[in-house]
């Protein structure tokens, strides 16, 4: 399966763990349909209808290009899939009796890493999809942010960001698993400390259709931030050389700024006698 350069160790290094003996995968096979099981460890739980049907036209006309990944199960003498649902969905929707497949041995931490690793590459998994992958196999298999982000080719930074969108109110992701507020909305909101404020803040975000920026602004004034001031801007270089020739004139700190209607000309003293200074070269005297 092709990959993209640096993500975790590829889908193939998964077998490579020294803990059984890699199967022969020398040539494809191709089974009923009815034959394989779907992935109960597959971390998309979404699949877009309209997707599917072009995906299915596709192989109605050109037929399956890439073999399905699945594993035998002695037990119930079916294939379980490991990799490939979406596919196999389309070729339902086909009406393929038959699809290529690759046979593979893995155990069920393998599965969950192959399916995950396997839409982490199409981006297929939606932000709550991709943390709760990583929450199973944090909990199921123990592995660490660190491990999990050697697997899939992320940052720890990226693999412990998307775990906190778990500790949202399920209403509020309820909204980001519907696309009603983005990840970017979701972060900005997980920066309140308590529920309530965080349920306010996303209400607040749909109503007014805020954008990420605002929401983070929004969240800001809910924590009791106070708005950075934005800086002045600097000076024309004219304003900037009047200012030097008037502050060598004067002997003192000048200011001066323009605007659509004018403009002021600030000049500061210190003292009385530094005032009578100042009079006496304005008017002359």
């Amino acid at each position: 399966m092709a990959r993209k350069p640096g993500l975790g160790k590829g889908l193939d290094a998964i077998f490579q763990n020294g803990e059984s003996e890699q199967p022969d995968t020398s040539r494809d096979f191709s089974i009923p349909i009815s034959k394989i099981d779907y992935n109960p460890r597959q971390p998309r739980q979404n699949f877009d209808k309209n997707d599917l049907e072009e995906l299915a036209a596709s192989i109605r006309e050109h037929g399956i290009l890439q073999p399905l990944i699945v594993t035998y199960d002695t037990e119930k003498d079916k294939y379980q899939l490991i990799a490939g649902e979406r596919r196999l969905r389309a070729a339902n929707l086909a009406s393929l009796h038959s699809v290529p497949v690759m046979i593979r041995e893995a155990s069920q931490q393998q599965s969950l890493e192959l399916a995950l690793i396997e839409n982490v590459q199409r981006a297929d998994l939606s932000p709550l999809e991709t943390a709760q992958a990583y929450q199973q196999l944090n909990d199921e298999f123990g592995l660490s942010h660190d491990e999990i982000a050697v697997k899939v080719g992320k940052s720890r930074v990226s693999v412990t960001n998307t775990l906190r969108l778990l500790k949202l109110p399920h209403s509020v992701q309820d909204k980001l698993g519907a696309g009603v507020i983005s990840e970017g909305h979701a972060r900005a909101i997980l920066s309140l400390n308590n529920k309530p404020a965080q349920m306010a803040a996303m209400q607040t975000i749909i109503k007014n259709g805020l954008n990420v920026r605002q929401a983070e602004e929004l969240v800001k004034k809910l924590a009791g931030e106070k708005p950075k001031k934005q800086p002045k801007p600097a000076p024309s270089p004219e304003i900037s050389h009047l200012e030097e020739k008037l502050r060598n004139h004067f002997g003192t700190k000048v200011n001066l700024s323009t605007s659509k209607n004018g403009g002021s000309l600030v000049i500061k003293f210190y003292s009385e006698e530094e005032l009578d200074s100042l009079l006496c070269k304005i008017f002359g005297e």
